[in-house]
């Protein structure tokens, strides 16, 4: 079994990310939702997206955007949409007038909840499953939680999906192998602290990715 691509989310200094570059990681996410400790205005982001090498996906992890966001996080780089808390409307609306790939994130608790997902997805060109946030958090995803990985033996979508939520360097390894998916994605499986990744962990985590 070839090993997934994966992406390491919320990236915010220069050296984490050198680290993910030389890790290997096929994406680097930047954050654009305020509330999250990744956060990054487009103006900020922008030399940091400017130092990732052409070939490696320049992700910007959004919440119910409006026109304007995507319009800054594009000028400022990004190649890469991926959308949280959207309609399927909407989606495929932002996809018909963007020139980049759309991914969409979707909570996932239940197998009802990944045919959901499948179905809103549309034309996205990747679903993102991560666990479903509780009803009282303030972040869609990158809450360090995990849904149960067996609902995809049987209910695996019939596209392209990554997986998130959860995962870190103990557990990643025994995703990709029950799992089988085109991408992993971390954010807080990679971090000493809300928001700060450790280069330690990012290389570690790479190597348990590989590994499987």
């Amino acid at each position: 079994m070839t090993a997934p691509a994966f992406k390491i989310c919320g990236i915010t200094t220069p050296e984490t990310l050198a680290a993910s570059v030389a890790a290997g990681a096929a994406h680097i996410g930047f954050n654009f939702f305020p509330p999250s400790p990744r956060y990054l205005a487009p103006a900020d982001a922008a030399p940091l997206i400017g130092r990732v090498p052409r070939g490696i996906g320049r992700v910007a992890v959004m919440v119910d955007p409006d026109d304007s966001l995507i319009a800054a996080v594009l000028a400022a780089g990004i190649d890469t949409i991926q959308l949280h808390k959207v309609s399927a409307e909407r989606l495929a609306a932002v996809k018909a007038r963007s020139s980049v790939p759309v991914w969409l994130a979707a909570g996932v608790k239940t197998r009802a909840d990944i045919a959901a997902a499948e179905i809103d997805a549309g034309p996205a060109d990747l679903l993102l499953l991560d666990a479903k946030a509780p009803n009282d958090a303030p972040l869609p995803g990158g809450n360090g939680l995990a849904f149960d990985w067996r609902l995809l033996i049987d209910a695996r979508p019939q596209r392209r999906f990554g997986l998130a939520g959860g995962l870190t360097i103990g557990n990643v390894g025994e995703a990709v192998r029950r799992v089988r998916p085109d991408l992993v994605d971390v954010a807080s499986g990679v971090e000493s602290g809300a928001g700060i990744k450790s280069v330690e962990k990012i290389m570690a985590f790479a190597s348990e990715v590989r590994a499987a």
